[in-house]
């Protein structure tokens, strides 16, 4: 049987056709994400630029409040304060705070991200004007627990060492039940006396490289697939007798 006007032979067909299912089976998975991907930032920008509205209380669900603006009021519980190990935008080292709030706007606690200090600041003797006492209100963004990196050490609960911010460790560690499994990260706008910590440090960052992907494989079935048909054409003019992997 001739196709495109030549006899496929049997073992190169039997390559080409399995490569490029997936070639392409590649390429359509990455235009998925890519309209999956511009979805997510759609939402989260929405939520960003969004009006703050009061964080619920009780039971909801935290993947649904991602990335947007709250607010909530009460005072913090400085004795169970976390320090979780973060670089600033201009890559000092330093902390992120983080400190269970006992909420007056609702029942129960949450954990506000307060900002970041330089390790000079971490003890937090060293900024007494920052340990802030009474009812505060703060105006954030919820984030979730962040994932462990495949490079980043456990969490040592016992010395309060953070390497990335586990919402659901540090409420087991302050003895806390009672609240939600994420955390707030406080606004820029927020004033903190004696300027530490120092409040805004969110980074909402998304790679969006998957229609580089698919082109790159998209493309490499157009390759494959000319390779394909050259090979058999010069096969066909003389170029090679394989006959026996002629089907």
């Amino acid at each position: 049987m001739r196709i495109f006007g030549f006899r496929p032979a049997l073992w190169p067909t039997l390559f080409t056709i399995p490569a490029l299912v997936l070639l392409l089976s590649l390429g359509t998975w990455q235009v998925d994400r890519l309209f999956w991907k511009l979805d997510l930032i759609e939402t989260v920008e929405r939520g960003l630029t969004a009006d703050p509205v009061p964080l619920p209380a009780g039971d909801f669900d935290p993947e649904a409040w991602n990335y947007r603006r709250v607010t909530v009021s009460g005072t913090f519980d400085h004795a169970h304060e976390f320090h979780v190990f973060a670089h600033s935008e201009r890559g000092n080292f330093g902390y992120h705070v983080v400190a269970p709030l006992k909420r007056s706007d609702a029942p129960g606690h949450v954990l506000v991200s307060r900002g970041w200090v330089p390790a000079d600041k971490k003890d937090p003797a060293m900024r007494p004007e920052g340990q802030v006492t009474g009812e505060v209100s703060i105006t954030g963004i919820v984030r979730l627990s962040a994932p462990q990196g495949l490079f980043v050490p456990d969490n040592e609960p016992d010395r309060n060492l953070w390497y990335y911010a586990d919402a659901a460790g540090m409420l087991a560690a302050a003895g806390i039940d009672d609240a939600p499994m994420l955390i707030v990260d406080a606004e820029a706008s927020a004033t903190v006396p004696g300027g530490w910590p120092r409040p805004g440090h969110t980074r909402v960052t998304f790679p969006n490289n998957h229609l580089a992907y698919a082109f790159t494989w998209y493309g490499g079935a157009i390759v494959l697939a000319a390779i394909y048909v050259i090979w058999h054409r010069r096969r066909e003019r003389g170029g090679g007798t394989p006959a026996s992997g002629q089907g």
